[in-house]
């Protein structure tokens, strides 16, 4: 009977393990959940109560072996069968770069300038830690890490806690190695930053926040306890292969990245096989202008020749491979000196304390000032005058101080003073207060304060809002500091000749702004309701407010429940904008405004008007024939229609053009349905 009972249970064990890796893939690496949360841990907690009450059930492979586990007292050493060789890095971060490898390449391929294009494949080059998983039996056996590129460390009880790695492969070689990269996503990063903080603030001892995600993701892989990498949101992208014995034989490395895929990989969907310099050139430039929108870090791109039989003989220089070079983007992290800390005021009041930095080439450009936030993140980072600190900048980011560094051995200088927020505005003088809940200061004098106006007809200039071309700071600061601009409205009142009569104005430069602020008039009610800067309404709110209620003045007399029904807007952001439109001089402003002659186009109110696309989400993907990405979005949304980045089990439609990539790839292997711009245009008409 004892017999019978533990055949049952091992047959049990062996389908709810199945089972459990074919929903952990779906979930993890596919994006697309099969089964609730519930289910799927109502079947994890019959797997681990099984292998309770039978531990010779207990399998390496199996999914109760991603979490927990006994706490090493160390790592063993792992020596690489196949060497995990570094690549070369460009040092040239331009074009250039690219170019000069397809240079070397076909110089030591010896190819007459007549011939055809190298065919390379390009893909990321991620900022995490390098990672070997090796397999035996399509079992996963061993991870280790890169070390010296001959010799690593056994982290093994850390990848198995990852969910997008497979411990069981179906179909796969006797012996496989799989390389790639353990990395940290950004939102899960922060998530983790601010449980953290959560922490120090709730008083706990020895935590910490990290620097950045990589610094976070190769911690959580060398923890000694794998209770607490589970702990860690890590994730894992394949890229190549170590030791493989048996299987197929690729031709290239394309085909290769595809198995991996096949096997149950993550492999990054970014990637592309460019013939030449030139298609390189484009890629480089391509992911630059994504890289901030991208999901995770990366510090620059990989170029490898695409036929494996021409990197065979093309072979390795020293410990690199010739066949391959990373081309990088320009830092976005250096280290500088602060000099003082100012404190700036924004456009609604609020005090930004700001570390005046020692100039220092970061992000492409030359960085002298960097963001503190707030009071508590700069005495959280403890940043003083005097210290030398890292300094981050990505994209159009605002530059930010990440961290202080130690003061080099044996340095007896002392450190400034502890940095604290005034209590009064360094501009005007009013008082600064700390609303309860809030963060941040904030100054209380409004439009008396000087700052705040300046930066709120910025705002309101600016080429997302009415757009007034010209009217920069510099000019701004002459009409407030010489008082001839106290409200918006104020703007449109300047003549020719007050504007001629400023210091460094010529009558051609008049003109222009002139006739910049009379095309400024005709704009949109999205545009003039972001530019008013009520707090809290941003761009995509704006554009929701104007839709659903079509009229500025159907919203300024809009109650805070009515406000709540706007797509978006939530007891925050309801409360703002009435707060806003209660102020008498904010609904003079407007109505000023208006007599001066800004106005809009007519806008339907959503109540008024169909909605053939409510409730469906869309993913915009490829070139359309007649329709650039954002008219395509505009005419999503003003239907009622939501448009998402990226494809999953949620999406109702792809709308595919030419070139249309991976996203078409995702949809088809999803079966999301497929549109072209003509059934759009039928679906907007009303068509079913």
């Amino acid at each position: 009977m004892a017999a019978l009972e533990d055949s049952a249970a091992a047959r049990r064990a062996a389908e709810l393990r199945t089972t459990l890796h074919r929903l952990g893939h779906h979930y993890y690496v596919l994006d697309a959940p099969l089964v609730s949360d519930a289910a799927y841990d109502a079947l994890f907690q019959e797997l681990q109560a099984l292998e309770a009450a039978h531990p010779q059930l207990r399998t390496p492979d199996s999914p109760t072996q991603r979490v927990g586990g006994a706490v090493l007292d160390g790592f063993a050493t792992v020596r690489h069968t196949v060497p995990m060789l570094s690549i070369r890095t460009e040092t040239d971060t331009g074009p250039s770069g690219a170019q000069a490898f397809d240079t070397r390449i076909r110089k030591e391929l010896e190819l007459p300038e007549t011939a055809a294009a190298v065919e390379y494949l390009a893909e990321l080059k991620f900022d995490g830690l390098a990672m070997s998983l090796r397999y035996e039996g399509g079992v996963l056996v061993q991870a280790a890490t890169r070390g010296d590129g001959e010799y690593g460390e056994d982290v093994t009880h850390n990848i198995r806690t990852i969910g997008q790695i497979p411990l069981r492969l179906q179909d796969a070689p006797p012996v496989l190695e799989v390389r790639g990269e353990v990395y940290m996503r950004r939102a899960d990063f922060e998530a983790l930053n601010a449980r953290q903080r959560a922490r120090i603030d709730a008083g706990e001892k020895g935590e910490k926040t990290f620097v950045n995600p990589r610094n976070a993701a190769a911690g959580a892989v060398r923890q000694l306890d794998p209770a607490i990498a589970a702990q860690r949101p890590l994730s894992f992208f394949a890229y190549g292969l170590g030791e493989v014995q048996g299987g197929p034989h690729w031709s290239s490395h394309a085909a290769m990245l595809q198995s991996l895929e096949d096997w149950g990989f993550p492999v990054a969907q970014h990637r592309r096989v460019a013939a030449g310099a030139d298609a390189l050139v484009q890629f480089h430039a391509d992911t630059g202008a994504q890289r901030d929108r991208l999901p995770f870090e990366i510090d620059g791109v990989v170029y490898k020749v695409n036929s494996l039989a021409l990197q065979q003989r093309l072979g390795f220089v020293s410990r690199e491979p010739r066949w391959a070079v990373a081309h990088k983007y320009p830092a976005q992290e250096q280290s500088t000196q602060v000099l003082a800390i100012d404190v700036q005021v924004g456009r609604t009041g609020k005090l930004t304390p700001v570390a005046k930095l020692a100039p220092v080439f970061v992000g492409g450009v030359t960085v002298t000032n960097a963001t503190l936030h707030n009071e508590d993140e700069a005495r959280r980072k403890d940043v003083r005058v005097g210290d030398t600190v890292l300094v981050r900048r990505a994209g159009d980011v605002i530059p930010e101080v990440v961290s202080v560094l130690p003061q080099p051995a044996g340095s007896d200088t002392p450190r400034g003073e502890v940095f604290t927020m005034p209590r009064s505005c360094p501009v005007c003088g009013s008082a600064a207060v700390r609303e309860e809940g809030e963060a941040d200061y904030r100054c209380t004098g409004g439009l008396v304060c000087s700052a705040q106006r300046k930066q709120a007809i910025l705002h309101f200039a600016q080429r997302r809002a009415v757009e007034v071309e010209g009217l920069g700071e510099k000019l701004v600061d002459q009409l407030v500091d010489g008082g001839l601009i106290r409200t918006l409205p104020d703007l449109y009142r300047l003549g020719f000749a007050t504007l001629a009569a400023l210091d460094r104005m010529a009558e051609k430069s008049a003109h222009n702004i002139v006739d910049a602020l009379e095309q400024s008039k005709a704009t949109t009610l999205p545009r003039f309701l972001f530019g008013l800067g009520i707090r809290h309404v941003g761009e995509a709110t704006a554009k929701e407010l104007a839709r659903h209620f079509g009229d500025v003045d159907a919203l300024m007399d809009a109650t805070e429940e009515q406000l709540l029904e706007v797509n978006d807007v939530g007891p925050t952001v309801a409360l703002s904008i009435r707060t806003f439109f209660d102020q008498p001089h904010n609904r003079e402003a407007v109505q000023q405004l208006r007599a001066c002659g800004i106005h809009w186009p007519a806008i339907a109110a959503a109540s008024d008007a169909p909605k053939p696309l409510a409730g469906l989400t869309f993913v915009i993907t490829g070139t359309l024939p007649t329709l650039g990405r954002d008219a395509a979005k505009a005419l999503i949304e003003d239907a009622g229609g939501k448009v998402a980045g990226s494809v999953s089990k949620k999406t109702s439609f792809v709308l595919a053009g030419t070139e249309a990539g991976s996203k078409l790839e995702k949809a088809q292997e999803l079966g999301v349905a497929v549109m072209d711009e003509a059934r759009l245009r039928e679906m907007l008409d009303g068509g079913t």
